[in-house]
């Protein structure tokens, strides 16, 4: 049995957080950790741990399929989730990252990037579930939708999750999707309307912020109300109740709860554990 296999644990509040990424086409092979040393060598991966060190996450894609893995220029990405801003330039190779200015948009000569990425994690070498589950999907989602859309990536945190993507520009994780489900996020992001099914959770908050997000996505599509990412901000994280507000100033109030889940396998091959998780008890609006 994969670990991906055993569904024990709830989607909401697992998603990998980062506020900026670096997503950086690299057709050739991944490492165990794209940050080891084995993919681009020890003397350039020391350099880019520096500027990449507190300041974004590193992300690598490629085209799925063989025709994706021969390119004469690299496709570069930087995405600022707080902000729901993509840009996109194409570089010679890795070592140009370190140029780069990372403290916001507009300051690399790259041009805005309008639409959504889907990023899905197909990092067989830290965990075969990401081949086995994610290869096909890929593969799937990007004849269903060509161009620079949908991309394999590298590690996306939680592979027990496969097939897991993130959505970009806004930072969300996604997991356990089936094509049709997967197909369906993807038509949803192109049109900016926000998507529950599979959602772990947007990055830019910790778990809490990211369960309490979804709880109220939840009530309010369930409701019948449209929603669109980024129409939703999470303050108070740490607080006894996280507050959501939405664009048009409502806000609610989510209670949670933290509770003990047994049986976790977090990689193939690893004996079950527990763990703790964060789960939506109320919802409930403030009233002006």
């Amino acid at each position: 049995m994969r670990c991906s296999d055993v569904q024990v644990e709830p989607l909401p509040g697992s998603a990998k957080t980062e506020r900026v990424y670096v997503i950086f086409e690299w057709p050739h092979g991944w490492s165990r950790d794209v940050l080891d040393g084995d993919t681009f060598g020890e003397e350039l991966t020391d350099r880019l741990r520096k500027k990449l060190k507190k300041a974004a996450g590193l992300q690598l894609i490629r085209q799925p399929g063989r025709e994706g893995r021969r390119i004469d220029r690299h496709h570069l990405f930087l995405v600022f989730a707080d902000q729901a801003r993509a840009e996109m330039l194409t570089v010679d190779g890795p070592e140009d990252i370190l140029d780069l200015d990372l403290s916001g948009p507009g300051r690399n000569g790259a041009e805005e990037y309008v639409g959504p990425l889907v990023l899905v994690c197909t990092h067989g070498k830290r965990d075969v579930c990401c081949a086995l589950k994610g290869r096909p999907l890929a593969t799937d989602l990007a004849d269903r939708f060509p161009g620079t859309t949908v991309w394999e990536t590298s590690h996306t945190k939680g592979h027990r999750f496969a097939p897991s993507l993130l959505l970009m520009p806004w930072g969300y994780s996604f997991g356990r999707l089936n094509g049709e489900v997967a197909a369906a996020l993807v038509e949803s992001a192109l049109q900016g309307e926000y998507f529950y099914p599979g959602n772990r959770g947007r990055g830019l908050y910790g778990p809490r912020g990211q369960v309490a997000e979804l709880a109220v996505a939840r009530e309010l599509l369930g409701a019948g109300e449209g929603l669109r990412f980024g129409e939703l901000d999470v303050s108070d994280v740490d607080g006894e109740a996280p507050v959501v507000t939405h664009v048009d100033g409502r806000s609610w109030a989510v209670e949670l709860e933290q509770q003990e889940v047994t049986g976790i396998v977090s990689s193939c091959g690893d004996r079950p554990k527990g763990g703790s998780v964060w789960v939506a008890r109320a919802v409930a609006e403030i009233q002006a």
